[in-house]
């Protein structure tokens, strides 16, 4: 069970870096020029915060299995969707109600911090 969940959370930090590398580079080469500065700016803080949080994941998923792991993939993950996501989307002209999305992904990511520093602080133990 335990190799299942290792195998799962390779994939995922695997999934999350080459999606941020893919979005970074979409912006930079298929968007250049239709995004306007704002727009632009929006998308680059998207993908400094999903490349970020990739390789957050990365630091979690070598640490032992337990809750305190569990929590932190899944608070990363769900960061990722919700803070980045938006962000792709308000840039790409999304409604500007979309923007409600963005704080939650922004707890997300300090609740996946908390229990990544949980995780370690039980693995250093």
């Amino acid at each position: 069970m335990r190799q299942l969940a290792q195998n799962r959370d390779g994939l995922i930090v695997g999934l999350t870096g080459a999606s941020a590398v893919l979005l970074g580079a979409f912006g930079a080469h298929a968007l250049k020029g239709t995004l306007d500065t704002s727009h632009s700016e929006l998308w680059h803080t998207a993908v400094q915060y999903h490349f970020w949080h990739a390789l957050a994941l990365a630091g979690t998923a070598l640490c032992d299995a337990g809750k305190a792991r569990r929590v932190a993939m899944l608070a990363f993950v769900v960061g990722i969707a919700m803070f980045s996501g938006s962000l792709y989307a308000l840039a790409l002209g999304a409604p500007r109600w979309m923007g409600i999305v963005t704080p939650f992904g922004g707890v997300a990511f300090i609740l996946g911090w908390i229990a990544l520093g949980t995780a370690l602080k039980q693995r250093l133990s």
